[in-house]
């Protein structure tokens, strides 16, 4: 239902009748705040495309949300701005007048007023109550609008007229929309016209068998949001837009041992709608199918970078975080969307900039210009549309001076058709959506001769929350002068697309906020230390990559705490799996001890041992770094690799110049330096001498060598000085001096032969024996 607050002027107006449009000045919101507000809605419109000589009907609903009684018999009154609106420019043109009091608001004109019969207005009793609905029906002949029969648009409504106490009777409420006629000549140029609908919701899986909850089953269910759009594939040609992170989740519920709701493996409780998504996933893929099952009439699907990243946000972030962009068109690769399934981008506004489309189109492994389609809105181009765009025209080749190409293909959807209008607030309003689609449309096919035009429709994001405006564009497509088709039949359409310029964007255009993208960053951080210790990095757990571009996703809009909940837990899962290589010590209550060593000499060893309690082998080394002092010196420990579930206990060698206790920290890191988890403290004693002891200790050494040798140097001089007396009395002795200490060998004893030898044995061995 189309609603609009409406506000009444201080203006007083005793006429009944509505002047002709005339020049508006915009007149500051602030000059009506205080006026009562009266609520007028248009239910429905009938038909919705009149042909001359149709009798239109149109009801709604008045409801008085102010606090001021409306007397004097209130009536709706039907209007209309009399100016034929012939092109899209026109259309987009229309002032939603949000600036001036609604009481000057007259550019729709009261019809059929003069007649007191006439069904072009209704009384709505004496008075109109504060918090009053009242429903009206209004019925306006064909020669009540004077019009001609051409073929055209209109704008047209519904005023509220009434008398506030003490006031003069004054328009207080209004709501507008639009009436594309179809005149005598009706349209003939078919318009080729895809529908595009995105099928993304905000991630809940986890990896293995978790989801965060079960929303995601829920809205595959009967009345469920994914469940109502997959439908409308059933009834109508349209194009899949779809994150493959999407159906991976969908196909895990589907698996033999089900899945659970919860955020650990340890605490969670059984998913029970394994049946639910199985049928949703076996739907999916039948709408690939035509006719004829294999065959490319189907419906087509375009895939979304794997979590439907934020493309503009990751660029600008540059790093890291712009890679995985990349890594998340490689990850859709690899996703097995059944044979309709193309690669593509979905680009909005800012988004749209030549800098985030070249570089997220090319680049990466399996692009080929011919199967890539990048899907952007013509709202990113501004108030320039009309100067840029040409009618009827859904491809362009768009300049990306940036990238390795200087240009890129680009389907360009046709934002005017899911805008709703003219009113603000209209935009996701069904019957505005539908007025406006059949105005659009209509001119589009009477805008050229004998040539085939294309349109592209794709509604925005977060555009309809029940799915009834996309159900009422799906419902469109069999007007008559549209041909319901795929985008890669608009692509065929059109062999040589023209070249535009890409549109101006701001310097940042991403969605992530501040606290998410600061959530990211740890998260890749982190991830990528973890792949790192992997002596084979391929052995990462895939799921956990996959977390990582599902942090990013646009699907997150709206859903702030859910999107950091998500990145939390993700980030919890990796930093669990870093934690099981660790240092190990002792504990006490529960809290891991300080790590104490001494160090005994200027130079000591000791050991420290790491645990490897992954299930996949280590490359790591230790490092040792002092807190609180310069001189401790540590050798490097060589990178080494420890299996899964095994221990290494390398020796460290280290040094320190003084005495004391040395405050230290030990960090467990990757072959690369890239630290695992938090450093541990660390006490070290070293008991060595310091400097100023072997000081002391050479001058001690020095005193006492330096004192021997005075003494020494002394007694020879003294002796040299007083030479022994020789008076030749004495005759040198032929005999050894006799020494107490040293006494003079005995004699040597005679030599006696060896008993039972007898002394002439060696003259008789081998004389005149037998041998002899």
């Amino acid at each position: 239902m189309f609603r609009r607050r409406l506000r009444l002027s201080a203006a007083v107006t005793a006429s009944l009748l509505i002047v002709a449009p005339a020049a508006i000045s915009a007149v500051p919101a602030a000059a009506v705040d205080d006026e009562p507000t009266v609520e007028v809605a248009i239910d429905s419109f009938s038909p919705a495309a009149p042909k001359p000589g149709d009798t239109v009907t149109i009801k709604g609903t008045v409801t008085n949300t102010s606090a001021t009684t409306f007397g004097a018999s209130p009536q709706v009154v039907t209007c209309i701005d009399h100016q034929k609106l012939n092109t899209a420019a026109e259309i987009a043109a229309i002032s939603n007048e949000q600036n001036v009091p609604m009481n000057d608001r007259d550019s729709c004109v009261g019809i059929g007023v003069q007649d007191s019969d006439s069904p072009t207005y209704k009384v709505l009793g004496e008075q109109l109550a504060p918090k009053a609905k009242v429903a009206f029906t209004v019925s306006v002949p064909w020669k009540d609008w004077r019009i001609t029969s051409d073929t055209g648009v209109y704008t047209v409504g519904v005023m509220f007229r009434g008398t506030p106490e003490g006031r003069s009777r004054t328009t207080a409420g209004r709501a507008r929309t639009l009436m594309p006629v179809i005149g005598a000549k009706p349209p003939t140029r078919k318009v080729s016209t895809a529908l595009v609908i995105p099928l993304v919701q905000p991630p809940t899986y986890l990896g293995g068998f978790l989801f965060t909850d079960d929303s995601l089953a829920q809205s595959m269910g009967p009345g469920g949001e994914l469940r109502r759009l997959l439908d409308l594939g059933k009834k109508h040609k349209v194009t899949w837009l779809v994150d493959p992170a999407l159906i991976k989740a969908a196909e895990q519920m589907t698996a033999v041992d089900g899945y659970g709701i919860g955020r650990t493996a340890s605490a969670y409780d059984k998913g029970t709608k394994g049946a639910i998504a199985a049928q949703w996933l076996s739907d999916f893929s039948a709408s690939q199918d035509g006719p004829v099952k294999g065959d490319d009439k189907g419906d087509q699907v375009v895939a979304l970078p794997y979590g439907d990243v934020d493309v503009a946000g990751l660029v600008d972030a540059g790093g890291p975080l712009k890679d995985l962009v990349r890594q998340a068109r490689m990850e859709s690769e690899r996703a097995g969307l059944g044979s309709a399934r193309t690669n593509g981008l979905w680009l909005e506004n800012g988004s749209a900039a030549s800098r985030y489309l070249a570089f997220a189109s090319s680049g990466f492994p399996g692009v080929e210009e011919t199967q890539d389609l990048n899907l952007v809105n013509s709202a990113a181009w501004s108030t320039d549309v009309p100067k840029t765009l040409s009618t009827g025209t859904s491809v362009y080749q768009v300049l990306t001076p940036e990238g390795p190409e200087q240009q890129v293909r680009t389907v360009v959807a046709n934002s005017a058709l899911t805008a709703g209008g003219p009113d603000a607030g209209s935009t996701a309003d069904p019957l505005q959506v539908r007025q406006r689609f059949i105005a659009e449309t209509a001119l589009l096919s009477t805008a050229g001769k004998g040539t085939t035009a294309t349109t592209v429709v794709l509604p925005p994001r977060g555009w309809d929350a029940d799915g009834s405006a996309t159900a009422t564009l799906a419902g469109l497509l069999n007007l008559p002068w549209l041909e319901p088709v795929t985008v890669t039949q608009v692509l065929e359409q059109t062999p040589k697309p023209p070249t535009v310029a890409a549109p101006d964007a701001p310097k940042e255009n991403g969605s992530l906020s501040g606290t998410q993208l600061s959530l990211v960053k740890q998260l890749e951080t982190e991830l990528t230390t973890y792949q790192n210790l992997l002596s084979e990095p391929g052995n990462i757990i895939p799921e956990m990559r996959k977390g990582l571009l599902q942090s990013t996703s646009l699907a997150w809009q709206g859903f702030p705490a859910q999107a950091d909940l998500y990145a939390r837990i993700q980030l919890g899962s990796v930093r669990g799996q870093l934690g099981k290589v660790h240092l190990v010590s002792s504990v006490d209550k529960g809290k891991e001890k300080e790590i104490k060593v001494n160090l005994a000499g200027s130079n000591g060893t000791f050991p420290l041992t790491i645990a490897n309690d992954l299930d996949h082998s280590v490359r790591v080394k230790v490092i040792v770094r002092s807190a609180n002092r310069n001189d401790l010196r540590v050798n490097n420990v060589a990178p080494v690799t420890v299996r899964a579930g095994q221990k290494w206990t390398p020796r460290i060698t280290a040094s320190a110049e003084q005495n004391g206790l040395i405050k230290a920290e030990v960090q467990v890191v990757t072959a690369n330096g890239e630290p695992i988890g938090k450093p541990r403290p660390m006490l070290i004693q070293a008991s060595q001498y310091g400097s100023v002891g072997w000081v002391l200790v050479g001058a001690a050494c020095a005193l006492l060598f330096g004192t021997s040798f005075v003494r020494i140097y002394r007694r020879i001089r003294r002796e040299r000085r007083n030479p022994p007396a020789d008076d030749g009395s004495t005759e040198a002795s032929t005999e050894p001096e006799t020494d107490p200490l040293h006494p003079a060998p005995l004699p040597a004893a005679p030599a006696t032969p060896d008993v039972g030898t007898p002394a002439d044995a060696s003259l008789k061995e081998g004389v005149g024996s037998k041998d002899g």
